[in-house]
């Protein structure tokens, strides 16, 4: 049953199963009066044709029992002539026309997508800038203060107690995404309010980014940098803070940003730090199409 409605119909068998039979008419299916009116006009056009060829043949007949042509058949002007121009040389140019076609295709879908690659690329530096100006404007309010030239000094004896008294500590300050502020140091003179020494937990993991904190924190509290150690996971900066040590008036200094302000630096710093990859990305993909429109 399907092969005979497949071939009365002329459709495509989609499925066929106990049940039913599903049957798709296909892409060039045409409806019953719009196919009798095409075929009704290519008979109309051949007749045409054929009435023209024989209309030419006859002229040529009389025209050689009254001038003595040569009997010789020549197709110019005919419609055969027609279907071996169309043979010949319709087929072979329109294969180089698609081809031209799609070359310049090509050509113009890589020329926007340039255009939409560079029109990105200068809206990143934009956001760039304004990050830039954004990260100057916090960096204005922040005034590191300058390392103290009378510091006290430690022995070696003295440095491993301390580092091994640090080590073994439970109580820590954490270093989070924020890095240092006000109140980290406000929390450090807390802890050194009942302990000499101070352990920092930091999670940065680049060698100068630690060297530059374990600084920063010396600097800023006024204390000893005994050691930093590396941990599981992280990396410990141990602080003595002195024996001549006298707890700030104010323990919150006024010089560093506040925790808000360090939270935006923060976010601000590794938003930048992004846009830099994908402008990178960007710059990488203009070159690449620069060369294929070049090649």
């Amino acid at each position: 049953m399907a092969w005979n409605l497949k071939h009365l119909t002329g459709g495509t068998i989609i499925l066929r199963n106990k049940d039913f039979i599903i049957l798709y008419r296909g892409k060039d299916f045409l409806p019953h009066g719009v196919k009798q009116s095409v075929i009704k006009q290519e008979a109309r056009v051949d007749a045409q044709q054929v009435q023209e060829e024989e209309a030419r043949l006859t002229v040529i007949d009389s025209l050689q029992m009254f001038t003595d042509l040569p009997s010789e058949e020549t197709s110019a002007g005919t419609f055969r002539e027609y279907l071996d121009f169309q043979l010949n040389h319709v087929q072979e140019t329109t294969e180089n026309n698609l081809g031209m076609v799609e070359l310049e295709a090509e050509k113009h879908r890589l020329e926007k997508e340039l255009k939409d690659q560079e029109r990105r690329l200068s809206i990143l530096m934009k956001k760039i800038e304004r990050s830039n100006e954004a990260l100057a404007k916090l960096h204005s309010s922040w005034n590191p203060s300058e390392q103290s030239a009378d510091k006290e000094l430690l022995t070696e004896e003295e440095r491993m107690v301390f580092r091994k008294i640090g080590l073994k500590m439970d109580e820590h300050v954490l270093l989070g995404r924020r890095g240092i502020f006000d109140g980290v140091i406000e929390e450090i003179h807390q802890h050194w309010k009942h302990k000499e020494i101070v352990k920092v937990i930091t999670k940065q993991n680049q060698a100068y980014q630690i060297t530059y904190t374990s600084m920063l924190l010396e600097v800023e509290t006024g204390g000893m940098l005994i050691a930093t150690q590396k941990l599981t996971n992280s990396h410990a900066i141990i602080l003595y803070r002195g024996k001549n040590y006298r707890r700030p008036t104010k323990s919150s200094p006024s010089n560093l940003l506040s925790k808000r302000e360090a939270l935006r630096r923060s976010v601000e710093v590794q938003r930048r730090g992004s846009m830099k990859y994908y402008v990178w990305e960007r710059q990488k993909s203009i070159e690449d199409l620069q060369w294929r429109l070049v090649s």
